[in-house]
């Protein structure tokens, strides 16, 4: 990194490792060593990365969705007096899945730069080595814990011809998938990623109803958090099958279906 380019205080948003410690960029050490503060939800395990990496660390703010709003003045105050400030996540991207946003934007409205230090996200790692469609894909973030609040959140993809993903703690695992089975769909392919860069990572695949059953016999023995994954509905690739049937039998027919304005003919498969 020029450090000549980056003068001026900002707000970094740095990525940290998801479980591999060699997954730390080189670029997110250097920003990590400069700046005079790091925000962090888990400022010990944040404390623990920066001493397994190596990292001089200039002092810790705990950020939490209950303080957020509160650490904002500290943070402009060091954006302020010509300093830069760093965001981290206890693993990850931060803001995807942990709290942040509302920092990052009260930093911009005021006048100060915010870069990103881009890395690992534990959904798109999954997605990459997962073999389910990876795009479009939708990530919820921590699922809500009770049953009302899930429903209500699950129902809107019902129909989205996208995969999802989101993260589940393992005690909650076999409700959560029961109930996303019958909303979703239980014929929907999924994915249970677990440890994912760790030398025991797995990835659990087959339909939402077996997945919630393997989760009801094995909840016990799985550990930390889980990312899921579920493909898109069976009938929406079915339905988008019989599009491109449809089409190919006009166009034998000599037709020439209409193209939707400014969608590609590439986009028509759904």
């Amino acid at each position: 990194m020029s450090r000549t380019s980056w003068t001026s205080p900002r707000l970094w948003v740095v990525a940290t490792p998801i479980g591999n410690l060699s997954d730390l960029t080189p670029r997110a050490r250097e920003v990590l060593s400069d700046v005079a503060v790091i925000l962090a939800e888990d400022t010990r395990r944040s404390g623990l990365l920066c001493q397994r990496a190596g990292i001089p660390s200039p002092g810790f703010l705990s950020l939490h969705e209950h303080n957020e709003e509160a650490r904002v003045k500290r943070v402009l105050g060091v954006l302020d007096s010509g300093r830069s400030a760093a965001l981290v996540s206890d693993a990850g991207t931060p803001l995807l899945g942990d709290p942040g946003y509302r920092l990052v934007r009260a930093v911009r409205e005021a006048g100060f730069d915010v870069s990103p230090v881009p890395g690992p996200f534990a959904p798109a790692a999954a997605l990459s080595a997962a073999g389910l469609p990876p795009l479009p894909f939708a990530f919820l973030g921590f699922v809500p814990r009770s049953k009302g609040d899930l429903r209500r959140v699950l129902q809107p993809y019902a129909e989205l011809p996208a995969s999802l993903a989101f993260f589940e703690r393992p005690s909650r695992l076999p409700q959560t998938l029961a109930l996303a089975a019958g909303i979703l769909g239980g014929e929907r392919e999924a994915c249970l990623a677990r440890e994912l860069t760790k030398q025991h990572e797995e990835f659990i695949l087959g339909c939402l109803d077996e997945l919630a059953a393997k989760a009801e016999d094995s909840a016990e023995a799985l550990k930390g958090e889980v990312t899921v994954l579920v493909g898109p509905p069976v009938r929406g690739r079915a339905g988008s099958d019989e599009i491109e049937r449809v089409l190919r039998e006009e166009a034998e027919r000599g037709g020439k279906p209409a193209k939707s304005p400014g969608v590609p003919r590439s986009d028509w498969r759904g």
